[in-house]
């Protein structure tokens, strides 16, 4: 990325691009612009991006871009002979799985904090949850998706007793605020995230066969409808990039680099506890080759603890139009590394589109003084792509058919319905008859519901002598049949398939 004023070039330095950085500025100042921009040209000396794109627009990097009276213009002013067009290599994700490959991962790998973050629970729900967990773990029992950490918390809330000694109380109220939690985020597509298979890491640090870098876009325009989800996802794969990735020192460029747009959604209501850790990570996460860049309106939205680790800075126009503006601004200037010949607290106000204010670190890892500059156009397209557009990108992408088809392994749901279903059959009456020939032949909870209504109300299969209550249940337990169904019972009947989880590690 390079910046300009008059003569004077700025440059970020591949081998100090993970040692993070802020991209702040006002709406409409050009923070996606500079986006697309850092992206492309760490793309092109081989370093593949991760970058969540609120708008749409990011996905231009994918084509070549265009020549217009208007380009033109600023190409000129910069100085800039033969100014040549490229598009960069492209993934798309999306957790919905509609404008990208889907991205999945397991309750387990989210664990019991980043969950209670996205069910937005208190902290004695947080500790029930972490109880539940723990509770799968010993017991063997997967959490791969959502049902499975529905039916471990029916399963831990019908045997609060038994666990009650090795692992306290169980609030039978936490519970209930869990699972409405659970339907809530059901309902808002986040039943999708969790399940297999899951985003395998490697896949995000691909280079193409030219040696470009990857740039992974994930669709986030539907994704920031449901901002603690989003900011929690986007924090998770902080995480298992951290997790998962070898030390690797002060490499002579990162492995990748990842943008995290909309930065202040993570940093709202955050809980003491999951800050902490976050900032933990952002600090050491360096070492594993992996720079993080914040991109927010302003840059006090960036906790204190975290902007102090983020040594690369750009920063956009900022209004300032009330006294909170004012201080906003105030702070945004002291932050930099002064110049004698700039007022920057005037600047800030004053920066065109498309121009900033940059301090990057120089080559011994000392801030440079700040300076006034504009940003260079991108090589690619500005805006978005059309959907054909991305529909081939999609379609040819070297991870084309990976995720797309979910896989339900058995795992806690299926576990616990099967213990309920043997424990079922073996209550049936030793003495045989139709009714208990019908529970040994019947597979599944389905089976034992049908033999159930059978042995109770008497009959087989639907006939005219059928009482309305018999016709019901037997209609029932056929419409149970089927996919519709399916989902319906395990509401309705959630203490009958009632299950739990692990922690996959």
């Amino acid at each position: 990325m390079t910046q300009m004023e008059i003569a004077k070039e700025q440059y970020l330095l591949a081998g100090m691009s993970n040692r993070h950085g802020l991209v702040a500025g006002a709406t409409g100042t050009g923070k996606t612009v500079t986006l697309q921009v850092m992206a492309e040209a760490l793309s092109a000396i081989g370093v593949p991006v991760f970058a969540a794109d609120v708008k749409g627009d990011l996905s231009g990097v994918s084509q070549p871009g265009k020549s217009s009276p208007k380009f033109d213009e600023r190409v000129k002013s910069l100085g800039f002979d033969n100014w040549t067009f490229s598009a960069s290599p492209v993934v798309f994700w999306d957790v919905f799985g509609k404008e990208g490959h889907p991205v999945r991962t397991t309750v387990s790998e989210m664990g019991p904090l980043l969950m209670s973050r996205i069910l937005n629970l208190n902290d004695t729900q947080t500790g029930v949850l972490t109880l539940v967990f723990k509770i799968a773990d010993d017991n063997g029992l997967l959490l791969l998706d959502m049902k499975d950490l529905q039916a471990m918390l029916q399963h831990v809330s019908e045997n609060a007793k038994e666990y009650q000694a090795n692992y306290g109380n169980v609030s039978a109220a936490s519970i209930g605020a869990i699972q409405r939690g659970l339907v809530a985020l059901g309902q808002q597509g986040g039943d999708q995230f969790f399940g297999e298979p899951a985003l395998n890491i490697e896949d995000l640090l691909q280079t193409d066969s030219s040696g470009k870098g990857v740039i992974n876009i994930l669709a986030a325009d539907k994704l920031m409808e449901s901002p603690q989800l989003y900011a929690t996802f986007l924090l998770w794969l902080m995480s298992e990039l951290f997790e998962k990735l070898p030390e690797v020192g002060d490499p002579d460029k990162p492995k990748l680099v990842f943008f995290f747009d909309e930065a202040h959604l993570l940093f709202n209501d955050m809980p003491p506890v999951l800050h902490s850790k976050t900032e933990q990570v952002i600090r050491l996460i360096r070492s594993k080759g992996v720079g993080v860049f914040f991109v927010t309106q302003n840059p006090m939205d960036v906790s204190d603890d975290v902007r102090g680790q983020l040594s690369n800075r750009v920063q956009h126009a900022l209004r300032a139009f009330s006294p909170k503006d004012q201080k906003a601004v105030r702070a945004a200037a002291q932050t930099f590394r002064s110049n004698p010949k700039l007022d920057v607290e005037e600047v800030i106000t004053q920066l065109g589109v498309g121009e900033a204010l940059i301090s990057f670190l120089d080559e011994k890892g000392i801030p440079g003084i700040v300076e006034r500059a504009m940003i260079c156009p991108p090589h690619s397209q500005i805006g978005a792509i059309t959907p054909e557009q991305r529909a081939a990108i999609i379609k040819s992408s070297v991870v084309a058919g990976v995720y797309e088809t979910p896989v339900d392994r058995e795992s806690a749901y299926e576990k616990l319905k099967g213990k309920v279903v043997a424990s079922t059959a073996a209550a049936a009456p030793a003495s045989g008859g139709a009714g208990a020939g019908t529970v040994a032949q019947d597979s599944g909870w389905l089976g034992t519901l049908e033999a159930a209504g059978t042995a109770i109300l008497g009959g087989g299969g639907s006939r005219r002598g059928d009482s309305p209550v018999q016709a019901m249940v037997k209609s029932a337990a056929r419409t149970m049949g089927s996919t519709v169904g399916r989902e319906i019972i395990r509401g309705v009947l959630g203490s009958l398939l009632g299950g739990t989880t692990t922690r996959r590690r």
